[in-house]
């Protein structure tokens, strides 16, 4: 696995850490797919009872790398290999074990996406949740478009996915979609004992149980597809390039 992705396994719990300080734990192909192998692999392993997703240096992750996004809107189209984040958007939608999210920082595009499929979500009190997609020409991907107004209701949504408004801590708890809101710097600790929580259950009951609570799989791999197809070509639109490129221009100067 990438260096970027750091994986432990501890007392039933495999924690999935994102770690390039530098970057802001933005995400490139090979971390998208370190990731999912991770899911992935867990899912055959009985003695993991629970995933913890969590990032390091005080930022969840400000999302996709955008000189990656870049490269691959100028790509020719590839409908055989699907793209990286598609492959990680999928393992969270398959997997079938409890998912808690710790959120300290920045949680900005497919970061923001990713919180929607966890089970439990703590958050620093300085965390926030954004989703700029349309300010660069995008859709909402990873079935945000499915989740979020489910949870926060369409207006919540709207100004989150369409406007590109950010959300605090606090409103995101307020939305439902974040369970507690702890001090800065706690959330993988919090998290932590919710999965010491989770892994004293009984694993059977605990798998049905959260079957019941989410959406059917098929629900949401068919809101994906739909968005991805939308998705696909807008990110090879001119204007789109052009926004990807102006926004690394400026990181730059």
């Amino acid at each position: 696995m990438t260096g970027h992705i750091i994986v432990t396994d501890e007392e039933h719990t495999r924690t999935i850490a994102m770690r390039r300080p530098e970057k802001k734990n933005a995400l490139t192909q090979e971390m998208f797919l370190a990731i999912s192998e991770a899911i992935n692999t867990a899912q055959s392993n009985p003695d993991i009872r629970c995933l913890i997703l969590t990032g390091r240096a005080g930022v969840f992750t400000v999302g996709v790398d955008i000189s990656d996004f870049l490269d691959a809107a100028k790509a020719e189209p590839d409908p055989v290999t699907p793209r990286g984040p598609l492959v990680f958007l999928q393992s969270l939608v398959k997997n079938k074990k409890p998912l808690i999210a710790s959120v300290d920082g920045a949680a900005v595009g497919i970061g923001a996406t990713m919180v929607l499929h966890c089970d439990y979500v703590l958050a620093g009190a300085t965390a926030s949740f954004s989703c700029p997609f349309v300010q660069f020409g995008l859709v909402p991907e990873g079935a945000s478009s499915l989740l979020l107004p489910r949870m926060a209701g369409h207006q919540r949504a709207f100004a989150m996915l369409v406007m590109g408004r950010s959300m605090s801590a606090e409103e995101a708890r307020l939305a439902g979609f974040v369970n507690v809101v702890v001090p800065p710097g706690h959330a993988v600790v919090e998290a932590q004992k919710a999965a010491r929580e989770i892994c004293a259950l009984p694993p059977d009951a605990v798998a049905i149980s959260r079957k019941l609570l989410k959406l059917p799989t098929e629900d949401l791999l068919r809101r994906m597809g739909q968005e991805e197809h939308l998705f696909g070509p807008r990110m090879r639109a001119p204007k789109t390039i052009a926004a990807f490129s102006n926004f690394l221009s400026s990181k730059k100067k």
